[in-house]
């Protein structure tokens, strides 16, 4: 068993936490991981009303008395959600838990906080972590550049990022971006992390609620199949690569600007990939842990399987390592 100061703050029997995903954090997902001992969320905005909300997370608790949490990410739109009703729907549902991601969640955090719901600020560099620290969050996922979705703009991957966020970071910090099984858990611990954060490796799992075909092209794909797109309008997403992703990318080489690429980008698209299992439909999120997947588990099999061989790595192996120095040195 590990135990750490993450799973203590949200009541978890291991350090894994299943990412927020667009069209795919929904209620199955989620209760199918927090009844594996890990934490799921559901993505708020995959639900088209904040009513609808409230709907998905009554449903994910007749499949789980488990703890899970809610995912609102704040997004730089034209004609934004309505966050603070999706907020009041979360808040009145009972949740104790919610990841935020993206632009300025202070009013978010406050609310919640006045509820007293734990908050996990994702973020994707020291000083945006150090930023959500002082605005309240209760812990930190921080996301090095190998992660899926957006990975910032200062492409530094996360051996680097965690340790160097861990040094300045006091709040327990979740490690996200390429990660995947037993032995990426050991490192994040190793680095100053207090868990880990998938989100590829569950989208690839029996109850990820997305088209079997797209679940075996994760499987098939290695850690060079994916590409990042908006890089030229300092708005970087990494998603998998396909005929619609290499298309953007000559594109933007091109100088084509956000309105060239719209209807190429558009999230109907790329939801249609999951619904259809035709995965040149649209753009649609993966990270460099594909090279990693090599099956479509149970989420049970999943974290029991992380679990089981991260505690092997640091009993036998590490721990071996460590034996052996001690015998060598005696002689």
């Amino acid at each position: 068993m590990i135990k750490t100061r993450f799973t203590e703050l949200v009541g978890v029997e291991h350090p894994i936490v299943q990412g927020g995903m667009q069209w795919v954090g929904r209620a199955e997902l989620v209760a199918a991981v927090a009844n594996a001992g890990a934490l799921g969320l559901i993505t708020a905005l995959t639900q088209p009303t904040p009513e609808d909300l409230t709907k998905e997370i009554a449903r994910c608790r007749d499949l789980t008395d488990k703890p899970f949490g809610v995912n609102l990410t704040i997004l730089p739109t034209i004609k934004p959600p309505p966050y603070a009703e999706y907020r009041q729907a979360i808040i009145e549902a009972g949740i104790k838990v919610v990841e935020t991601a993206g632009n300025k969640p202070q009013e978010h955090v406050t609310e919640f906080k006045k509820h007293g719901i734990k908050i996990v600020h994702k973020c994707t560099s020291v000083r945006h972590a150090l930023s959500a620290e002082r605005m309240g969050a209760d812990a930190i996922s921080i996301d090095g550049f190998e992660c899926a979705g957006h990975p910032g703009e200062d492409d530094t991957p996360g051996l680097i990022l965690i340790p160097a966020a861990a040094d300045k970071v006091k709040i327990p910090m979740i490690a996200s971006g390429g990660f995947g099984d037993g032995r990426g858990l050991v490192a994040a611990l190793a680095l100053g992390a207090e868990g880990i954060n998938m989100g590829t490796r569950f989208m690839c799992t029996k109850e990820s609620p997305i088209h079997q075909l797209v679940k075996e092209k994760i499987v098939a794909n290695d850690e060079r199949e994916t590409e990042l797109i908006f890089r030229t309008m300092r708005n970087t997403s990494r998603v998998a690569k396909n005929a619609i992703s290499t298309k953007v990318v000559a594109m933007e080489r091109e100088g084509a600007k956000f309105e060239d690429v719209r209807e190429l980008v558009a999230g109907a698209r790329g939801k249609m990939v999951y619904a259809s299992g035709d995965a040149d439909d649209g753009i649609w999120s993966a990270g460099q842990v594909q090279g990693l997947i090599h099956d479509i588990p149970t989420c049970a099999e999943l974290v029991s399987r992380i679990m089981r061989d991260a505690e092997a790595i640091i009993r036998n192996r590490l721990e071996g390592m460590m034996s052996g120095a001690n015998r060598q040195a005696a002689e």
